[in-house]
């Protein structure tokens, strides 16, 4: 049974004239009398009575009828999904990002254009470290990550495409003597307890602190290490050392700490857009749009 047959039966069903049907069909009537008598040969029943003047169909056909019409709209269902797919208009794509991405309005104003213009394209975001998330864009198991990258070598494989320069912040008790100022330099926290990302899971913002203590003449003193932005914040706050983090997290109020803009110019983290080299689906390049589509360098919501 094929669906031309299927369809030639549907189409002679309701017409109940070879010609018309044929001409529907636009095909000659003797190959449609060829098909019907293929598909009633498959089936083994008669599905038409006809005369010279007459066709009808047969009880086997009458409840043959709507089988057939169901099964060519399912097949044109298949057929609609195939190609919707193909398009990157279906399925699902693996997100991951880093803790601090969504605390800034890049990351959600992306997604939300993205989910707004492709609706039927699902989402799973995952919170991931920056070394993770490229470790497993390569590996294949994240299709997008949102990533503050460090040394270029890391993200060997990867394309990044950046969408925000984020400001950084000196994070500080709020009794620390420096918490009151308007802004201040790196150099002011030299001999300051830091608390910092490992390098293994912050490389992008472990890699950029280092970078800017050197250009201020000394290395800080890594008192604590914790995993999550947030975990640094809060124990900052209860006076446990101080920090330097993206801008965004000034978002998450965390009674105790206070966030002192720094004044070098480079004192700034990338926050980009990354996927696997060679990875041209159409589901991926829609993402990517949307990620172009956001001004780089647009500034995060203001806190007062």
């Amino acid at each position: 049974m094929e669906f031309k047959h299927l369809r030639a039966f549907t189409v002679l069903a309701e017409e109940l004239h070879f010609g018309h049907a044929a001409l529907r069909l636009g095909i000659a009537q003797p190959q449609l009398s060829l098909q019907i008598q293929s598909l009633e040969a498959s089936l083994g029943v008669a599905l038409f009575a006809r005369s010279r003047r007459h066709v009808a169909l047969t009880d086997a056909g009458r409840l043959f009828q709507p089988e057939a019409r169901a099964t060519l709209a399912q097949a044109e269902r298949a057929r609609q999904t195939a190609l919707r797919a193909a398009r990157g208009e279906l399925g699902r794509l693996d997100i991951g990002f880093t803790g601090s991405a969504p605390f800034n309005t890049t990351m959600p104003q992306i997604i939300s254009r993205f989910r707004k213009r492709w609706p039927d394209l699902k989402m799973t975001l995952r919170e991931m470290s920056t070394s993770d998330q490229l470790d497993s864009l390569v590996a294949g198991i994240l299709d997008i990550g949102f990533v503050r990258p460090g040394e270029p070598g890391e993200a060997a494989g990867v394309s990044l495409q950046t969408v925000l320069e984020e400001p950084l912040f000196a994070v500080l008790p709020a009794d620390h003597r420096l918490a009151d100022c308007a802004s201040l330099s790196v150099a002011a926290l030299a001999g300051q307890a830091f608390i910092l990302n490992p390098r293994h899971v912050g490389t992008g913002l472990y890699d950029k602190v280092m970078s800017l203590c050197a250009a201020a003449g000394f290395r800080p003193q890594v008192a604590l290490e914790a995993h999550q932005v947030s975990t640094i914040v809060g124990l900052v706050a209860i006076g446990l050392g101080v920090s330097v983090v993206p801008e965004a997290m000034r978002r998450i109020h965390v009674d105790g700490a206070r966030f002192v803009p720094l004044r070098e110019a480079d004192a700034t983290m990338t926050l980009a857009v990354a996927h696997r080299n060679g990875d041209s689906r159409p589901a991926v390049r829609h993402f990517l749009d949307a990620a172009t589509a956001h001004r780089p360098n647009e500034p995060a919501t203001q806190i007062p």
